[in-house]
């Protein structure tokens, strides 16, 4: 086959490559063809060769005749130009280039770029409820996965019953006042009332399927003012009971340190032989020697 373009007084002959599909989109560990196909040539036995662009990185797939690193094992070559991979990876979605060189047309060189898309389904979500949240609070929930691809999307269930996104769009959901978030799986009440009680989940949806988080209960109770008030009133009258036993205990002298101040006086010891006699008018003592025999 060969393409022929007519010019005045000469005849150019050139390769041309198309494909039946330039998006091709596979799940995960399926199969996948990556169709390149020679429109025209007049080059016998042109030169095929497949490249792989991710992430601004280009390494060779198919070159010299060969496949090139792990796709030595899971990928051929089907009808002399397209690509067949097999057992497909996340890390396969990228840009693939088909490149072939006919040296024999007068434009020697053509190529063309398949877009490779690998989904992958989600994981199970991580969702954090909280147990207990007091009325007229706000509570907030969160469900996120990381592994899916095209990135989830999520919807939130109370008593296996769908949340609605609006709440003014079903009637069941006009007394609650929430936000759900489908992109950040953010879901949060602003105001929680008795009828927001219930087991709630979550599930991440993508165009390769779904998984879902188990159900976790949140409890609304009253919030007991009363009560509260109550408890407040009897840690302060302890604390008062305290602080006037501390006072009556200083007034009475328990705290009072029980060694003077200074130097302590003693009164010095009688010698042997002396008698100590106190009169009523010196108010002092007095001694006199007195000889034990």
């Amino acid at each position: 086959y060969y393409l022929l373009f007519v010019f005045p007084g000469c005849r150019l002959l050139a390769v041309e490559l198309t494909s039946s599909n330039t998006k091709p989109v596979v799940q995960e560990f399926q199969s996948v063809e990556l169709s390149c196909i020679i429109k025209s040539t007049v080059t016998p036995d042109p030169r095929i060769e497949w490249k792989k662009i991710r992430d601004g990185e280009t390494s060779y797939v198919f070159f010299d005749n060969k496949m090139q690193g792990d796709f030595a094992t899971r990928a051929e070559i089907l009808s002399r130009t397209s690509l067949v991979i097999k057992n497909t990876t996340r890390m396969d979605t990228a840009t693939y280039r088909c490149e072939v060189a006919a040296p024999s047309d007068t434009k020697t060189i053509d190529e063309i770029n398949i877009q490779l898309t690998v989904q992958v389904k989600p994981m199970t979500p991580r969702c954090t409820v909280p147990k207990a949240v007091p009325v007229g609070k706000s509570a907030s929930l969160h469900c996120h996965e990381n592994e899916g691809y095209p990135k989830s999307t999520y919807s939130w269930y109370r008593n296996s019953e769908p949340l609605s996104p609006d709440t003014k769009a079903n009637a069941k959901f006009h007394n609650s006042s929430y936000t759900l978030n489908p992109t950040t799986g953010t879901l949060v009440f602003h105001a929680v009332h008795k009828g927001d009680t219930g087991r709630y989940s979550c599930i991440a949806t993508n165009d390769a399927g779904f998984a879902k988080c188990e159900e976790q209960e949140m409890e609304v109770y009253d919030l007991n003012i009363g009560g509260i008030i109550g408890g407040v009133l009897v840690v302060l009258a302890v604390l008062v009971l305290i602080t006037l036993g501390i006072c009556c205990a200083y007034r009475r002298g328990y705290f009072a340190n029980s060694k003077e101040s200074g130097e302590s006086y003693k009164t010095p010891a009688k010698p042997d032989g002396v008698n100590y006699i106190r009169t009523d008018d010196e108010g002092d003592f007095r001694h006199k020697s007195s000889f034990v025999i």
